[in-house]
């Protein structure tokens, strides 16, 4: 997009858009954008700034929005609790973090079952990302993705996908599926040209979920859309993670992170190119407009069009989508930077999140 089609765009404005287009934190920058396509947006997302790290959260729901509203409102305080009994970060403290999550939401659940069965057919992808101490550490249930912008030789940008995506698309999950439950036939069937799990859903780790992870939340024939011919043995789907970490090397320049609605629309090296050669402010905007002017495309229109179609029936166009594009000042590392509404304490060394500047995405 150029840059009068990008001013044009933002301009004209679009109702579902919310964004934030350049804040500080402890070792750079950030930009934050949501687009909602849902009658009720299903994408949640948090950023938490503290005065040594960066906390990304991004969520993406899927049968209504309680499940990623719970990890919005929990996953991070789960975090602070843990690292702060332990004076760190390390991955098995993100995984125990992510698993008291997934612990708090089958609570809820279990109590609420009674009077709202459909909570038990509601769940969420879950993107993590922490920079602290200048280690990247990356937390993933689903096929939400997190990129990582490097510059190679002539300034060039080498894009680097850092998840995995837990994807029935993938035939490698396919075949973890197939090898962890090889008396069911049924665990990964083709439907309506496209691989799900049970024939329902397409994503194999997520938190939530309860009627395909334990057998007491299975639905009657009268949800017809959930209920399975089998009741369940064993959990189909599971809430481990995949975690990476890495120290971040000089030529790490961004980091970035999003639901699967961007990358339905944008390749990693499409989406790298973009932040790499325009200006940081409104980067995620921008990006966000890309994958929005994609979409129009496909179906043979202008984004202009697409503005005037509202939320539900936008569904049927592009995702809700979130996208935060952090960026990484190495020469900040070791630095006293001012990031307004902080306390002086470190990440560690706070006691919860009331000690973060929180910008969270549309509620």
């Amino acid at each position: 997009m150029s840059k009068d089609d990008f001013d044009d765009a933002a301009a004209a404005g679009d109702v579902l858009v919310w964004h934030r287009d350049l804040e500080k934190h402890s070792c750079g920058e950030f930009s934050f954008a949501v687009v909602q396509a849902n009658e009720v947006i299903e994408d949640q997302s948090q950023v938490e700034t503290g005065a040594d790290a960066v906390f990304v959260g991004i969520y993406d729901g899927h049968g209504g929005a309680e499940a990623s509203r719970f990890i919005n409102d929990h996953l991070f305080h789960n975090l602070m609790r843990v690292a702060q009994e332990n004076g760190s970060i390390t991955e098995d403290i993100i995984r125990n973090a992510v698993s008291a999550t997934e612990d708090g939401f089958l609570t809820l659940v279990r109590r609420s079952y009674g009077i709202k069965p459909l909570i038990a057919a509601m769940g969420s992808c879950c993107l993590v990302g922490v920079i602290w101490k200048g280690t990247l550490y990356i937390a993933n249930l689903g096929d939400s993705r997190a990129v990582i912008g490097s510059v190679g030789r002539s300034n060039k940008i080498i894009a680097e996908q850092l998840t995995k995506e837990h994807n029935a698309s993938k035939e490698e999950v396919r075949r973890e599926l197939r090898s962890l439950h090889p008396e069911d036939s049924q665990i990964v069937v083709m439907k309506q040209g496209t691989w799900r799990i049970k024939g329902i859903i397409q994503v194999s780790r997520s938190i939530g979920d309860a009627y395909l992870k334990r057998p007491e939340f299975s639905f009657d024939p009268s949800f017809p859309r959930f209920h399975l011919p089998e009741p369940i043995r064993r959990p189909v789907l599971t809430a481990e993670p995949s975690i990476c970490s890495r120290v971040l090397r000089p030529n790490d320049k961004f980091v970035i992170f999003a639901s699967d609605g961007l990358w339905e629309h944008l390749t990693n090296q499409e989406a790298a190119e973009i932040v790499h050669n325009n200006p940081r402010t409104g980067i995620a905007r921008r990006l966000l407009m890309a994958a929005l002017n994609e979409a129009a495309r496909k179906r043979e229109m202008r984004y202009k069009d697409l503005q005037k179609i509202g939320k539900g029936i936008r569904r049927f166009f592009h995702d809700d989508i979130t996208v935060v594009v952090v960026f990484i000042d190495h020469e900040m590392g070791g630095k006293k930077v001012t990031v307004p509404e902080l306390s002086i304490k470190g990440f560690i060394d706070t006691v919860g999140p009331s000690n973060f500047r929180s910008l969270r995405g549309l509620e």
